[in-house]
Order: C-alpha cells, then structure tokens, then sequence
C-alpha cells in the first residue's frame, strides 16, 4: 500500500496517543552513560526497517519508519547527546 488511509492515520494517533499518557505518569529515568549508544541504536535499527519497508512495497510504513528514526535523532540532539548544530538536519540548533 502506498498511500495512507485513515485506518492508518487513526491507528498512529492512537498509538502516539496512548505512548503520551503513559510517558507523562512514567517517573524519570535516565542511564545517560549508555544515552548515546542506545539514541543511535534505534536510529539505526528504524533505518534498516524502512530500507526493509520500502523493498517490499511498504512505502507507508518505510516513511513511518524513517520518522520515528529522525524522530529519536532529534530527541537526541534536543537532549544535547548530539552537538550537531544545523537547522537543516535537526529541529534543534
């Protein structure tokens, strides 16, 4: 499928929805040791899914990928474990 319907749109709203709540009754907890390893972990683990996605048609969820992977690289930078400086790249400068 390569166009996104509502079921889909419905679907991640929910989902990120639900995550929100969650997060915001979470207590902190930071490891900032292994921060870094962990931010580019998932980075490029949703990459190789997206590359994945995309080879088997799933051009949808190859996008939602790659957002969720840009997604924890601006996190990261926005944390200050990435001192990346460009506006173009990341959301923080």
């Amino acid at each position: 499928m390569n166009t996104i319907t509502e079921e889909k749109l419905e679907k991640y709203f929910k989902i990120t929805e639900k995550a929100l709540i969650k997060a915001k009754k979470s207590k902190e907890k930071i490891n900032i040791n292994n921060a870094r390893k962990e931010f580019l972990d998932m980075v490029e683990n949703y990459l190789k899914d997206a590359k994945y996605f995309e080879k088997q048609g799933r051009i949808v969820d190859a996008f939602a990928a790659l957002n969720y992977a840009h997604g924890w690289l601006d996190a990261g930078a926005r944390l200050g474990i990435f001192d990346v400086h460009d506006s173009e790249l990341f959301t923080q400068d």
